[in-house]
């Protein structure tokens, strides 16, 4: 997917936010604005929006000189859905349809993504999820892909998110399945990385790979060789949030199945669906 015009207001606004997390310094607030302003006028509109964001990003640590300016929020929510882990395994526990429900709770933990915003129901977006009709219902394509599937390859996208994806991780794990999971290799945004993945104890039901990379998204010429060979290497590839449908979308080489809840008018106008509805999409 390209990066619209629409795409540069949106990276502006979210490199003030993470500059006033990182130091209540207006004038290095400032500061960030003005390199993220030259960032973007050298944009281009043809990659994808997480290549930009990238670069933005990198302005951002290196003019507050702070590595992970959401450091604190990562942990506070994966902290929260580690609380919520018990319920959402007996939700699937008492489900008709396993799978389904795991997905759909997968899906609902993609609310938690501060490159959208910083106000997130939890309660509410696991409600929506699991009653809600899929935006694009590609489930049962799903469904049967993974019947002759041996190795898994599934993307992470936020901290926080990532217990409701052990959910569904632990489900695709049975039938001797190999399950990778992929964080990333620096901080940036919220975006899960080893250390996310070592305090919900994914490691325990996947194994998990950095994908060397601080991109919010998945270009495959920034990651990592180890992680493009499990790419490469994979029957089949689970891409969580909208990152990595941004970066992913056009990916003919590999059986593909994003999913998401859309948040972002640009992505919900290229899907052709509404803002909030969840979507189990086969690439």
């Amino acid at each position: 997917m390209r990066t619209y015009l629409d795409c540069l207001p949106c990276f502006l606004r979210q490199a003030l936010e993470a500059a006033r997390l990182a130091t209540p310094d207006e004038n290095i607030h400032r500061k960030v604005l003005n390199r993220g302003m030259v960032v973007l006028s050298e944009a281009s509109l043809t990659s994808p929006p997480p290549e930009t964001a990238r670069l933005v990003y990198r302005a951002i640590k290196e003019a507050t000189a702070c590595g992970d300016p959401y450091r604190e929020l990562k942990l506070k929510y994966n902290r929260i859905a580690k609380g919520m882990y018990p319920r959402l395994k007996e939700l699937v526990a008492r489900a008709e349809d396993p799978l389904l429900a795991a997905a759909r709770i997968a899906i609902a933990g993609n609310i938690i993504d501060f490159g959208v915003g910083s106000d997130f129901d939890l309660e509410g977006a696991l409600s929506e999820a699991m009653a809600s009709e899929f935006a694009i219902d590609d489930y049962s394509r799903f469904r049967e892909s993974l019947a002759g599937t041996k190795k898994v390859l599934y993307l992470g996208d936020n901290a926080g998110e990532i217990v409701f994806d052990k959910v569904l991780i632990e489900v695709l794990g049975k039938n001797g399945r190999h399950i990778t999971y992929g964080v990333k290799g620096q901080p940036v945004i919220n975006d899960c990385t080893l250390a996310d993945a070592r305090f919900v104890e994914m490691d325990k039901f996947a194994q998990v790979i950095s994908d060397g990379s601080d991109t919010p998204g998945t270009i495959l010429k920034l990651c990592s060789p180890e992680f493009v060979a499990a790419y490469r290497g994979a029957d089949m590839v689970i891409c969580k949030g909208q990152g990595n449908y941004e970066t992913l979308s056009l990916a003919k080489d590999r059986s593909i199945y994003f999913l998401l809840k859309v948040k972002c008018p640009v992505i919900a106008r290229d899907l052709g669906v509404s803002i909030g509805g969840i979507v189990l999409k086969k690439g």
